[in-house]
Order: structure tokens, then sequence, then C-alpha cells
């Protein structure tokens, strides 16, 4: 890792806990500080998977490689401690908590990120919520709301833009966070990345996204293709629009034996199932004959 470095990844592999089938093969990334990175791809290349296994997710495993995180093993680290050291994940699919408002949700995990012979001052932590609120243009009556019940897509995600201001993570990555928002939803989330961009100019992010959109909004230094469980392109802002979505605006979807409006980029590195069906007959041959 260099002194610019925030997070390295080597020779990733990862899997669904207690299954075989691995999803993650052989992925490398490297983050620098205040750098803003993209990950697009297909359904089922493996990019939630990332996202999850920075996290600490414990329906993942990492089988094999390296992670690291500020100059620490981050796969030795629990999911807890990962977000103590800086790392944090919004979510595609937030979940709901009934019963909890999103001011005593955000007062838990703030508390949890102090020392723990310091105690979190009640009113100076409403001044932080309230400052927090009106720097992404929100209702101050939101934060007396119970997180994410009934909330509409647009909501959600605010939310978790919310608490990302409130935690001022090193590491902010984020899952496909525009996905289900109309034009308006994605503008306002992407203003708030933006200000807290701005705010710490050492806060990296990693933005994994289906779609061309987000990055109008929100300016990538460096993206990337991922492909069966591997990055296969990186580059500036201009990889994304090398990416042919159908009609300009669709995600890149798997549809029978071929990658339906897919980029010659992503075709190289995709097998379809005639290729498939072949070497398998191929292999099929050649044992018999031995």
């Amino acid at each position: 890792m260099t002194d610019a470095s925030i997070l390295r990844i080597e020779g990733l592999e990862a899997k669904v806990a207690e299954e075989d089938l691995s999803i993650l093969k052989g992925l490398n990334l490297d983050i620098g500080k205040g750098q803003i990175h993209a990950i697009m791809g297909p359904n089922g290349s493996g990019k939630s998977t990332l996202a999850k296994v920075l996290a600490g997710h414990p329906g993942y495993e990492a089988t094999a490689g390296l992670v690291e995180f500020r100059g620490a093993d981050l796969l030795d680290l629990e999911a807890d401690e990962r977000s103590q050291a800086g790392v944090f994940l919004a979510f595609q699919y937030p979940v709901e908590i009934p019963g909890v408002s999103i001011a005593n949700f955000l007062r838990t995990a703030v508390q949890a990120h102090l020392p723990e012979d310091e105690e979190l001052d009640v009113f100076d932590f409403s001044d932080i919520l309230m400052e927090r609120m009106e720097m992404l243009e929100m209702d101050v009556a939101f934060a007396e709301r119970h997180v994410n019940d009934g909330f509409s897509g647009g909501e959600k995600k605010r939310n978790e833009i919310l608490q990302m201001a409130m935690l001022k993570p090193k590491l902010a990555v984020m899952d496909e966070t525009d996905s289900g928002l109309d034009i308006d939803a994605l503008k306002i989330v992407a203003s708030g990345v933006n200000k807290l961009s701005e705010e710490d100019p050492e806060m990296s992010v990693l933005l994994i996204t289906h779609y061309q959109r987000l990055l109008d909004y929100i300016k990538p230094d460096f993206v990337h293709v991922m492909v069966d469980g591997r990055i296969v392109k990186s580059g500036g802002p201009e990889v994304a629009l090398e990416l042919l979505l159908v009609h300009g605006a669709q995600p890149l979807v798997l549809g029978g034996d071929r990658l339906v409006g897919a980029h010659p980029i992503v075709l190289a590195h995709v097998p379809r199932r005639g290729v498939l069906r072949r070497r398998a007959a191929s292999s099929s041959s050649a044992a018999a004959k031995g």
C-alpha cells in the first residue's frame, strides 16, 4: 500500500458462506485517499458481494487474497470494528426498524464510534444532527420517524446519506444507492455525497452501480468494469461512456446466451452458454478418447 492509498485489494476471492460457489475470483483494486471510484458491470458479476465482504457481512466469506485498509488487515476485523475503523456501507436495500427513531438509532451509532470512556453529549449530538440534516436539505421532523419504516425508496437512500454524514467514514461504499430512485431523488442523494466529499477531501468513495446516470452527478476519478468476479478494465470516467447500455440508460443484464446491450469489453470476458456447452462437449470427447 502506498502512502496515498486507503484501500488495497489483491487477489481477493470470496463466496457465499457455507456454499462452494466462488463469486469473487482474484479481484484487485487500489483506492487512494479522497478518490471516488465507480464499479460497473452486469448483474451477478460480484459487485454487491464485494461491498458486503468489505463491510464484514456474515453471509459472505473471503477465501483468499489481501484486503488492507489504512494499513491494517481488514479481513481480521469484525463488522463493528470495520465500522469503527472508518468503513461505511450504504445498503442497496436498507432494512426497516419499526419502533426505533432515526435520532435514537444515530445516537447509538455515534456513541459506538467513540472511545469506551467517552460519553456522547446529548445536546451536542442534537446540534450536529440538525446541522447535518440542514446540509442535506432534510426536514428536522424526519429524525423522529422510525428507521426506514414506511419510507419511500428515495427517503431510505437519503437516510443512508444522513448516517454517512453523522459517522464521517474514511471509506464510503455505496451499493447501488441510485437503484429505484427517480431523477429528483437521485440529484438530492448525489448532492449529499458531493457535499460530504467537499467537507472531507480525504474521504474515499466506492460507488457500485449499473447506471451511467449516477456518474453524471457524482464525478468519479476512476471507473472499473467488473465481470465474473474480476475487474477486467479500469480507467477514467470515459470507461463508463464506453459501456453501451440498452437505449443508453438500462443496466447490463444477462439474457439467455448473451449480455443484452453489452459493450465488447464485457462480452470478451463472459463465457456464454454455447461456448460452455462446446467446451464441455470437447472435454467429454477428449476424456472418452483417453
